[in-house]
């Protein structure tokens, strides 16, 4: 018994441990058994970056404001890293002087109301609106067009989070497929679940026209985008859908979706299983330039 008590209070130190390592900002941590000690930390990872997944929720918005405008992929990688820079890419209600939200866009400078630039979706337009005014921001450095807009006092450091940015931003917009994967807790109401994801895609990608709940093959409500195929053997439309697929992943933790299908590849919510995998004859079958989201595990 004793040496049992001493294992298990083992475990607990470690859960604390790894708690006060990864800090609070929206990383969940659930203790599956005493025993075993065997966390499930939330979070996302892209090409071995990891992020929270509240931050995963904002890259999401921010390069899905790149697509909805027809940006480069440059420029949610510039977008990601300001945000990382500035406030780990989070609406912090603080900063230097009356620096406030994700971009920590100052109101006595003019970039809006303090309600404006704490908004996620305001705080991005703008940041956008000034970026594409920027000559030649696509050829600059990240850390230069960054700094480009914000006229920060550390203009050096939107550096060294430009492979993190680059590589979530590569999945938002498409180029990187399966890119982008998330581990999750289950959810136990679903039931709001499609409206839910298109309230996000709308918010971040405007695929409201898009955007259709029908009942799936299983009888559950799925979100079907149907995305166009104007010109197939380009393969944009392709890109636009696997775009699509990831911020859907990238939003999960809110929307409550917990799979995601398109061309023959799914993801599952499926807490430490979750990922992408090949499709299976019991999976949907999404037509191309479509993509199937629904609460289904």
């Amino acid at each position: 018994m004793a040496r049992r008590r001493a294992a298990r209070a083992l475990a607990w130190t470690a859960v604390v441990g790894l708690v006060a390592a990864v800090g609070v900002g929206g990383v969940v941590v659930l203790l599956r058994s005493v025993d075993g000690a065997r966390p499930l930390v939330q979070g996302c990872t892209a090409d071995g970056h990891w992020l929270a997944p509240d931050q995963t929720e904002n890259a999401a918005l921010i390069v899905g404001t790149t697509v909805r405008r027809e940006l480069p992929a440059r420029a949610g990688t510039i977008g990601i890293a300001t945000a990382m820079q500035e406030s780990r890419m989070r609406a912090i209600d603080y900063g230097d002087r009356d620096s406030l939200g994700m971009f920590q866009q100052r109101p006595s400078q003019g970039w809006g109301t303090p309600e404006q630039v704490m908004d996620l979706v305001y705080s991005t337009s703008i940041f956008f609106d000034t970026l594409v005014e920027v000559p030649g921001y696509t050829e600059m450095a990240v850390t230069e067009a960054a700094q480009a807009v914000q006229r920060s006092g550390f203009p050096d450091a939107y550096a060294q989070h430009e492979d993190l940015a680059r590589a979530f931003a590569s999945s938002l917009t498409g180029w990187t497929e399966a890119g982008l994967s998330c581990t999750l807790l289950d959810v136990e109401d679903t039931s709001g679940v499609p409206e839910a994801v298109t309230a996000r895609l709308e918010r971040d990608l405007g695929l409201g026209t898009a955007t259709t709940v029908r009942v799936g093959a299983d009888g559950g409500r799925e979100v079907v985008v149907d995305l166009p195929m104007t010109d197939p053997a380009s393969g944009d439309g392709d890109r636009l859908a696997w775009a699509v697929a990831s911020s859907a992943v990238a939003s999960a933790s809110s929307t409550g979706a917990g799979r995601v299908a398109v061309g023959s590849s799914v993801w599952d919510r499926a807490g430490a299983e979750s990922g992408w995998r090949a499709r299976t004859g019991a999976d949907p079958v999404p037509a191309r330039g479509q993509v199937l989201i629904s609460a289904a595990r």
